[in-house]
């Protein structure tokens, strides 16, 4: 079985990953099975150099906040601040301390010095302003987006002043209060002034899409965009404090699904102006449905790569990654038998195959899901290869010493 897959496995290059597929996609989707290991991040960085180079690829989208990623943005494409201020400031979950992070928008820094605005890089960050525990408060979104519209609309058309949603917002501390995550009678999200407000955010959404032609004709396209970042950020924000003071058992379905809903709509919004990278956990890129088990029970919601694969058909593409070892994490050697066991036997220490040649290789019935003995870590499903497009192997994660080990990830996986 090893010699069948060892013949349709190829090196990890951009050439390889494409030539997996039946067309040049709008939005290639490289997934990872865990957070936190710079060796992931220097592959896809290594793939986004190459599909810049040599295929026209032109942003990189990844798994943290979408507004602080406009700091990110703004450095790399126009020089604004200084690399030290971007990594501390643009980006979230603690993704700034990354040596491959730091690496890669010194990178696209310099690709971009001296190229036409039409040729550079960009940077987006794909997620909302959320962490596993607790949402930020909708004040920087809906705000910026009224502001937008104030100086360029007549403001007999606002439905709000500037004061009115301060009045609604209060005090920021309300909307990120810590117990509201596990306590829906502590968060603010079914209050009168949040459902004021949310139905206020959603009336200068659709003022900004009415005033389209208005706004282009009266400021940049990435004027635009951004306020419609900001719109799908507040209205998102909005609609996730809403169900955090929800008590029903839908509440984290509702939560996670509302996650990966802006996700979605962030990731389709980029594709509109050109050819996209997205970088996030597996989870979020597959196209089945995502489990994972939290402190109630088993969750389960439709992920961004889902959705965006539902409206974009074959423009979009999902190359999942797998592992075989991450032993400062108690991951030791994969079982033989099992997916990631039967890459493990190969003497490439890294490789990518398609999904539905390994598929094949691996014969029917397929064998069970590897069983992770850590939370962090959620080994390939052989059933999803059908939906998968393509899977990168990687041999062994470097050993490193673990501060703190043990405190939960942002995304769990499933634990059967």
């Amino acid at each position: 079985m090893a010699t069948r897959i060892k013949d349709i496995t190829l090196p990890v290059d951009a050439a390889a990953v494409l030539g997996m597929l039946p067309a040049r996609p709008g939005v290639l989707a490289l997934g990872e099975p865990t957070h936190g290991e710079d060796t992931l991040l220097g592959v896809r960085n290594d793939l986004f150099r190459q599909l810049v180079e040599q295929e026209g690829y032109r942003t990189l989208a990844i798994e943290s906040d979408c507004l602080a990623g406009l700091v990110v943005d703004d450095y790399v494409t126009s020089g604004t601040g200084t690399l030290d201020d971007t990594m501390a400031h643009g980006f979230s979950h603690g993704l700034g301390a990354s040596d491959a992070n730091r690496e890669l928008v010194r990178w696209m820094r310099a690709y971009n010095d001296g190229r036409p605005p039409a040729e550079r890089v960009r940077f987006a960050g794909l997620d909302g302003p959320l962490e596993i525990t607790g949402a930020a408060s909708p004040r920087r979104a809906v705000t910026a987006l009224h502001a937008h519209l104030s100086a360029r609309v007549d403001p007999g058309l606002l439905p709000c002043t500037a004061g009115t949603l301060d009045r609604l917002l209060g005090a920021d501390d309300r909307w990120t209060e810590p117990a509201a995550m596990t306590d829906p009678a502590r968060s603010v999200g079914r209050s009168a002034e949040a459902g004021e407000l949310r139905a206020l955010a959603h009336d200068l959404v659709a003022l900004l899409d009415e005033q389209t032609p208005h706004l282009l004709a009266t400021a940049s396209r990435d004027d635009w965009d951004r306020a419609r970042l900001y719109g799908r950020t507040a209205t998102g924000l909005l609609d996730y404090h809403r169900w955090m003071a929800d008590a029903s058992p839908a509440r984290m379905n509702r939560l996670l699904g509302v996650r990966d809903r802006m996700m979605a709509g962030n990731l389709l919004a980029l594709a509109e102006r050109g050819r996209v990278l997205v970088h996030a956990h597996n989870s979020h890129l597959q196209r089945e449905r995502s489990t994972m088990r939290m402190w109630q029970g088993r969750v389960a919601w439709w992920s961004a790569g889902a959705l965006v694969s539902a409206r974009l058909g074959a423009e979009y593409a999902f190359v999942a990654t797998a592992l075989g070892t991450i032993r400062h994490q108690g991951v030791d050697t994969p079982p033989p038998g099992a997916l990631e066991g039967r890459l493990y036997a190969l003497p490439e220490d890294r490789c990518v195959v398609d999904a539905g040649r390994l598929a094949s290789a691996l014969g029917d019935p397929r064998p069970a899901p590897r069983v992770s003995p850590w939370f962090g870590y959620a080994p390939l499903d052989p059933a999803h290869l059908d939906t998968i497009d393509g899977v990168v192997f990687i041999k062994d994660m470097p050993d490193r010493d673990i501060p703190g080990r043990g405190v939960p990830d942002r995304d769990m996986p499933d634990r059967p």
